[in-house]
């Protein structure tokens, strides 16, 4: 990596957006030997308040912390989506919860409905945000996937080791799959098909 990587995980307070922040930055840091710091905000309200994490990632020493312009935004509802797309730089991509999104104000954009697959899927909603991590691992490219295995196995609560791994592992194909549509293919968006579910 030649320079900085910059993402912001955005969405409502309770979906674990800091959970997967710094799951993310523990998998590209200790296990993938790059430079990486995390940061994150929440509202006071225990749920349903504005969350987000924040990670700048890089091969160089990291001299600002803060994201400059955005290379890759999950948004995990409407609200973030529409209050952090303008950060996104020319070129970066919008991961989109496609549950809760449906306006799209952005040009590159990968839309899973990550809540509704984790529900229907895997019985779960509460694992929607380690599918999202996956996702955002495999299109960004920054972290191997044994990397993000091995910490979100770090991580996650005793017992739910199975659950987490598979929403990771639905997560990481649907980003390779999106990863290749956007990139290979020279589209500007991926919507994730009903053959695909």
């Amino acid at each position: 990596m030649e320079r900085r990587y910059e993402i912001r995980l955005s969405g409502y307070g309770g979906q674990g957006l800091i959970l997967i922040g710094i799951i993310l930055a523990e998998a590209v840091g200790l296990y993938e030997g790059k430079q990486v710091v995390q940061t994150q905000s929440y509202g006071p309200e225990a749920r349903g308040g504005a969350s987000r994490s924040e990670l700048v990632v890089s091969d160089q020493e990291i001299d600002y912390p803060k994201p400059l312009g955005l290379d890759l935004l999950l948004a995990m509802n409407q609200q973030s989506l529409n209050l952090y797309c303008g950060d996104v730089k020319e070129g970066g991509i919008v991961v989109a919860d496609s549950t809760f999104c449906d306006q799209f104000p952005v040009s590159r954009v990968v839309k899973i409905p990550f809540t509704r697959l984790a529900r229907e899927q895997l019985g779960r909603e509460i694992v929607a945000n380690i599918m999202a991590l996956g996702a955002v691992g495999a299109v960004s490219g920054i972290v191997g996937f044994e990397s993000l295995k091995k910490a979100v196995l770090n991580r996650v609560p005793k017992g739910t080791e199975d659950l987490n791994l598979k929403a990771l592992q639905m997560g990481w194909k649907l980003g390779e799959k999106a990863k290749r549509e956007l990139v290979k293919e020279g589209r500007e968006e991926y919507i994730i098909s009903a053959e695909e579910l």
